[in-house]
């Protein structure tokens, strides 16, 4: 499947070819910290196909396997864009929040559950609202 993303503000915009039996949720506490949030969602990419037009900003993380990955994001307004490995890259991990198509890319996997934060799963059960102005927090 083709598609086609950017960070938030578009200074950088990218595509590639994706499988989307392939979208994952990673729980790992190293995507909690670069993402801000509970979680990752992520879907690899062919180094081949991607596409990158804008030059993001690049930060190596040492991962808990020792493994270096390369983490881009977005110099004006701080988007997570992709990551790849530093040496030798085959494939491209594209933020699927970043995607244009990311309605049709539904997670498959979750992967480092160990590290999901214990209300991850009860999400269904808390009050929900289709805008943040219609929700009073109790």
């Amino acid at each position: 499947m083709k598609v086609d993303g950017s960070c938030h503000c578009g200074s950088i915009r990218f595509s590639a070819e994706v499988d989307p039996s392939k979208v994952m949720v990673c729980h790992c506490t190293d995507c909690q910290k670069l993402t801000g949030s509970a979680f990752r969602v992520v879907v690899p990419a062919p180094i081949a196909s991607f596409v990158l037009h804008g030059e993001p900003t690049r930060y190596v993380k040492v991962a808990e396997s020792g493994a270096k990955r390369v983490q881009a994001f977005c110099p004006q307004c701080g988007s997570p864009v992709f990551a790849l490995a530093q040496e030798n890259p085959t494939q491209v991990s594209l933020r699927v929040g970043g995607l244009d198509q990311r309605n049709q890319l539904l997670p498959g996997l979750q992967i480092w559950k160990r590290s999901a934060l214990p209300w991850v799963d009860t999400l269904t059960s808390v009050c929900a609202s289709e805008q943040q102005e219609a929700l009073h927090l109790r």
